[in-house]
């Protein structure tokens, strides 16, 4: 037999769970059962309190979003309410059992996709029919019962970076529903689960497929440890071995696997010193292939666990062989009689993971029985999400990026300093071939390089290095005032044949992914040649200690273009955690979107490139912008978000795309599509990528937009007026380039303001002059058969005047001439026996337009006087203007007055003469087209 032991004095290491120390108990959603086989009878929302004991709920509200709209259904106010004597609370169907505390009518909780929601705010801050809101939210799931999508929205909103949770109906016999889980660490997830209201969470760790460690005893050194294992039988000859912290093996001895799935393999208490790091690992293999004594064997073992004592940490080395990119269990000492008991109890999927595993009752041959730890959930996704975090782009492809830097923290021990790295894949990825340079500005040369190859990011992309007393605990550690405070910089290289400054003379370039240069104040220039080798043309970065109370540092917060300093921000230091952005600056005044080019409108050999161009009062600082550019695939996907900088020049213009003399350029691999839509969005730019990404409606973050597409979602993401907007007429320029041009100044998220036109980019727009007007008198016949048989008739076509889009849309359809709803401003329109009278002066960009209109106009000539239902006009004009609606409302009201009539006579008369502005009135979400009428 091995025995296991530790050699320590009269106490004993306890493991204790990341992020449980000093954390007060909260209330959590710990359950949810959405959808019940048949009639959803057995629906139910499980809260949990921490604390496991009766805690009033005054000043939390329940809410439930549906996914279809992004809005509240139900809101439920738990003021008087209170968790039961071991913290749980119920609300749910009346028919359920235990008896919840708050009744629900069956199929009250939707099947998703959708969101529940746990704030703690007063509940009249919600109410039915709000939108999506993390104001005071305290815990929430976004759930869907299909695997199919469209819980994107609710999930920027509500769990930003986490994927939805599927309650899949074939998961379970009979019913199932979502449980809250601890997943790894202080990482929290839901998952499927056999419905346990009112009950604790079973949390079972998946099957595993292969030979695990489920248990563990450190015995204190007063008596024997050992080792459970499961999954063992049949699986081959095994080995477990035991290793300190620099890896050479201390025990070594072989697994009887020959009858038992579960194994108990006892260590001898003399073995291991307790207050020191080590680890526990699982080979295949015999005891012969790794005999006590030797060196760390760097094949990978099945499973292992690693953890830190106080007497020291385990070696680099040992962490990424056994448990690479996870970190150590961190041991304490405690005065403990008869040991610890460590069982396996979080869900995550993987082996060699430490972190899933909580001190624990012992179950020596049974089941692991896992009590609910006083932790409260920090990040309620799967691992190895592939979402970016919601402060940079989801673009998914690129390289290595420097995300956060804090050099200056305070104290004169500086031991808060770090780097933290970021990958746009959002998952965890190898640092192979990777070296970061520390320089200093003082002799232009490194003071350190620090080789990564060997290390691995987070499941979400992160790496952090920074001092070794830092919380959280850094990948790779460094000493306490090793990150100089500047004037100096950051670079980040992949150079696989060694370090950089060896292969380069001078501040080394080749194989740079990404730098910052920063400075103190007053300490401009000392960096000028740093500056000008990683980041030319660009001034270094102010760490300013005045800027914020306690700590700050320089964090990512404008896009991932490397080496652009502009897309920093101070802000308070956040490593391992989505980055604390500050708020845009106020909004820039009247600037608008001027002109919109797409290489694809045009069927020349070269077309140009595509640009995009804001006008505004000259010199205006455009800093807190976002332009996004919207396709119509995926639902109206961003294609586009681009953080604006710098300022409009003097004559009001900035110019963005890929053009000569461009302010800025699109991101590689991006532009304007062809169909789709472009605006301009005020807010962080996490928010407005947000507002993009889903369709997520929000009017006030968005200044300007202009969509050119038929795609309702689109115009419901930008905010824009709903119906059509405004799509490319090549036609009505000839040959070569098309572009969309604003020419009414300066209404914004208004489609009549558009028209085609040639590209003028930094010039004025070409737009319809009178120098090219035709007298239009067209007669438009009924476009369906049932104008006439129902109530949407041309009269009512008239009652909602900005369907002027549609008129000019069904004439574009007959010229393809570049007809929009901007050339029927001050146009009058008659209903005539169910036909649409159209009369006015029609401008035109040039004589060749003016052609095409008229040719169209010609095919739609009114009959002869008295002959045909559109010949005699009888009923006033309806006109586009407003100064047309102020004219006839006067002689209506002077008519009435001079004849006198009765109330009857002047009703019928004030209904049929009831003039609407055809031009200014906003279109119905759900309209009927013209084509409908």
């Amino acid at each position: 037999m091995v025995r296991w032991g530790t050699g320590v004095p009269s106490w004993v290491l306890l493991v204790v769970l990341g992020g449980s120390l000093a954390v007060d108990p909260c209330l959590i959603i710990s359950e949810v059962n959405a959808d019940n086989p048949k009639l959803d009878t057995a629906e139910f929302v499980e809260l949990y309190h921490t604390g496991g004991q009766r805690a009033p709920l005054d000043g939390y509200t329940l809410v439930f979003y549906n996914g279809n709209g992004n809005v509240a259904y139900k809101v439920l106010d738990l003021k008087g309410h209170a968790t039961d004597e071991r913290g749980f609370f119920m609300v749910g169907s009346v028919d359920l059992r235990p008896k919840p505390s708050i009744l629900l009518p069956p199929n009250t909780v939707q099947n998703g996709p959708d969101a529940i929601a746990l704030y703690r705010s007063g509940a009249a801050r919600y109410a039915e029919r709000m939108n999506a809101t993390a104001a005071g939210l305290v815990d929430a799931v976004v759930y869907m019962t299909r695997r199919t999508g469209g819980a994107e929205v609710l999930a920027e909103a509500l769990t930003p970076g986490q994927r939805p949770f599927v309650e899949d109906e074939a998961g379970h016999a009979g019913d199932e529903s979502l449980e809250r889980c601890l997943l790894s660490g202080d990482a929290w997830t839901f998952q499927l689960a056999p419905p346990s209201p009112g009950r604790r969470n079973r949390c079972t760790p998946p099957p595993p497929g292969q030979p695990l460690i489920s248990e563990l005893r450190l015995g204190g050194g007063q008596a024997d440890g050992w080792v459970e294992l499961t999954g063992v039988q049949g699986a081959g000859p095994l080995v477990l071995a035991v290793l300190d912290r620099a890896g050479v093996a201390t025990v070594s001895v072989d697994v009887d696997n020959a009858r038992d799935a579960m194994v108990t393999v006892e260590i001898e208490k003399s073995f291991m010193k307790g207050d020191e790091a080590g680890a526990v690992a699982l080979y295949g293999g015999r005891a012969a292939d790794l005999l006590v004594g030797s060196s760390l064997n760097h094949s990978q073992p099945i499973d292992a666990f690693v953890f830190s004592g106080r007497g020291g940490v385990p070696s680099d080395d040992l962490m990424e062989t056994l448990v690479p990119g996870r970190a150590p269990y961190q041991l304490s000492p405690i005065l403990q009689e008869g040991g610890v008991y460590l069982s396996r109890c979080g869900v995550a999927p993987g082996p060699r993971d430490p972190g899933v595993f909580w001190e624990a009752p012992q179950t020596h041959s049974l089941p692991n029985n896992c009590p609910w730890p006083r932790t409260c959930p920090q990040s309620p996704g799967p691992p190895g999400s592939t979402d970016a975090p919601p402060h940079l782009p989801p673009w998914g492809r690129g390289d290595f990026v420097i995300n956060e830097l804090n050099a200056d923290s305070p104290g004169a021990a500086e031991d808060g300093e770090y780097v933290e790295l970021w990958h746009p894949s959002g998952r965890r990825v190898a640092l192979a071939g990777l070296w970061l340079l520390l320089f200093s500005a003082h002799d232009n040369r490194p003071y350190r390089e620090i080789s990564l190859s060997g290390h691995f990011t987070t499941a979400r992309g992160y790496f952090l290095l920074g001092s070794d007393r830092l919380v959280p605990a850094p990948s790779l550690r460094l000493p306490p005032n090793t990150i100089q405070n500047g004037p100096d910089a950051v670079a980040l290289y992949r150079s696989p044949d060694g370090p950089p400054s060896s292969l380069q003379a001078g501040v080394p370039t080749a194989g740079l992914l990404d730098a910052v240069v920063y400075r103190l104040r007053g300490s401009d220039k000392a960096a000028r040649t740093l500056s000008d080798a990683l980041t030319p043309g660009q001034l270094p970065l102010l760490e300013d200690a005045t800027a914020l109370p306690g700590d700050e540092g320089l964090s990512r917060c404008g896009g991932l273009h490397p080496a652009d300093l502009s897309a920093f921000a101070v802000a308070p230091p956040t490593p391992l955690r989505e980055n604390a952005c500050p708020p845009p600056p106020p909004p820039p005044e009247g600037v608008v979107l001027n002109e919109v080019s797409v290489a694809r409108w045009t069927n020349q050999s070269r077309p140009r490139g595509a640009f995009v161009e804001l006008v505004g009062p000259p010199r205006t600082p455009l800093r807190g912008l976002v332009l996004l550019a919207l396709g119509e695939e995926d639902r109206g996907a961003a294609i586009l978000a681009l953080p604006l900088t710098g300022s409009t020049d003097s004559g009001g213009f900035y110019l963005v795309g890929n053009v000569t003399g461009a302010d800025q350029s699109f991101p590689e691999g991006t532009t304007v599509p062809a169909r789709g839509g472009v605006a301009l969005c005020h807010a962080v730019f996490s928010v407005c990528r947000a507002v993009a990404t889903r369709g997520l409606a929000n009017v006030s973050i968005i200044r300007d937009s202009v969509v050119f597409s038929h795609h309702q979602a689109l115009l419901l993401s930008l905010g824009a007026s709903t119906g059509e907007q405004v799509l490319p007429a090549p036609r009505s320029v000839q040959a070569g380039p098309v572009s969309l041009s604003r020419c009414t100044c300066c209404q914004p998220r208004s489609p009549t303001s558009w028209t085609s036109s040639a590209p003028t980019p930094r010039a004025t727009n070409l737009c319809p002059s009178s120098a090219f007007s035709s007298s239009i008198d067209l007669c438009l016949g009924p476009l369906a058969s049932d104008w006439q048989d129902h109530s949407a008739n041309c009269s009512d076509l008239l009652l909602q005047g900005s369907r002027v889009a549609e008129v000019a849309g069904y004439l574009e359809q007959s010229c393809r001439c570049g007809i929009s709803a901007l050339y029927l401003q001050g146009f009058k329109f008659w209903c005539v026996s169910s036909w649409l009278r159209v009369k006015g002066s029609m401008m035109a960009l040039s004589d060749h337009q003016k052609t095409l209109i008229l040719q169209t106009s010609s095919s739609h000539l009114p009959p002869p006087h008295g002959e045909g239902s559109c010949s005699v006009p009888n009923a006033d004009p309806h006109t586009s203007t407003e100064s047309a609606l102020r004219l006839q409302v006067g002689l209506a009201l002077g008519l009435v007055g001079s004849l006198g009539l009765g109330a009857a006579l002047f009703a019928y008369l004030y209904k049929k003469r009831r003039p609407l502005n055809y031009h200014s009135m906003e279109l119905s979400e759900n309209r009927d087209g013209l084509s409908e009428l």
